[in-house]
This record gives C-alpha cells, structure tokens and sequence, in this order.
C-alpha cells in the first residue's frame, strides 16, 4: 500500500499518512459535495463534456444512495489534510456480498494514497457487516479506477448485474 499505514479505532477508521477516512451520513453537507463532484467527473467523461448542475441534481435523482446508511450500508469520507477530497459508499447486497459505489478521489489528490485509503475503509466496514466478499461494476473510461481495484487485489469476474454503464465487474475476497 506505498507505505500507507492505518489504525482501527472503533466505528472509525484512520489512515496516517495524511489521510482520514471515517464514515458519514451520506447527506452530510460533505459527502454531498463529493458525491456531486464524482457525479460530475462520470458523467461528463461519458459524455465527453462538462455537465451542467441541473444534469448532477437528475443523475442524483436517477441513482439514489439511500441505501448507503446503516444497518446494510456505509458511506466513508476521506480527508487529506482535514480537508475532504474523497468519498465511497457501500451495501450489502445479500448477507454475505457487498458492493462498492461512488468511489471517488479528487483529481488534486489523486497519487497521494487516498483510493488506497478509502479501499481499505469501505472493506473494514463491509467486514464489519458480515461480508465475505465484495463486488463492483465500473466503466471501461475509468481507467485509473480499474487500476485502482487490480492493484489493490480486485479481479475481473463475469457480470453479476445489468446496471446501464457497466462493462467490468470486479470482486475480492474479504475472508
């Protein structure tokens, strides 16, 4: 993990190396500003254009993070500095398989060890939950975050949903 260390304290958990992650209501004033901004960065690379707030209100809309919340999901924010620059959710999607969303780093902090961050929170509370597993789906586009998960122990494995902008699917094992 490039030298990244952490610490489990509890519900929260910290990484030192400069970064924090620790979990949050997904309508925290935080973790809706980040979850705007990875709406933005998705949909204007599929797009290939800047999307304008009206089409991130829609998006939003159009996929819910309801289910990010106790008792069958989490939603992390990750700090660098104390200031929030990356977020990710997770759910169960049945008692021993959860599924990664809205894993996102901004661009000014990417390289700097936060999706390393945010990986190992979102797993330490899919644990916490009872998951033996955890899945995702993820564009072809999304280069760096398909890098992201192989490095981090993620293997491509046939599709296990239908969702619109899935084209790889991804699982590792939590036990």
């Amino acid at each position: 993990m490039g030298g990244l260390r952490t610490e489990h304290r509890g519900d929260r958990h910290t990484a030192t190396a400069s970064w924090t992650v620790t979990p949050e209501p997904v309508t925290s004033c935080d973790a809706t500003l980040l979850r705007r901004a990875y709406y933005a960065e998705v949909a204007g690379r599929y797009w290939k254009r800047q999307v304008t707030e009206a089409e991130i209100d829609q998006g939003l809309l159009d996929f819910p993070d309801g289910d990010l919340v106790p008792p069958t999901g989490r939603f992390v924010v990750g700090r660098r500095g104390g200031e929030p620059l990356a977020c990710g959710g997770l759910r169960l999607l049945d008692p021993v398989t959860a599924e990664l969303t809205k894993v996102y780093v901004d661009r000014r902090a990417r390289g700097t060890g936060g999706g390393a961050a945010l990986l190992e929170a979102l797993e330490a509370q899919g644990r916490a939950l009872g998951a033996e597993r955890v899945r995702l789906d993820t564009r072809t586009d999304l280069v760096e975050a398909r890098a992201l998960y192989a490095r981090h122990g993620y293997a491509e494995i046939p599709a296990y949903n239908s969702g619109p902008y899935a084209q790889h699917w991804f699982e590792k094992r939590l036990v």
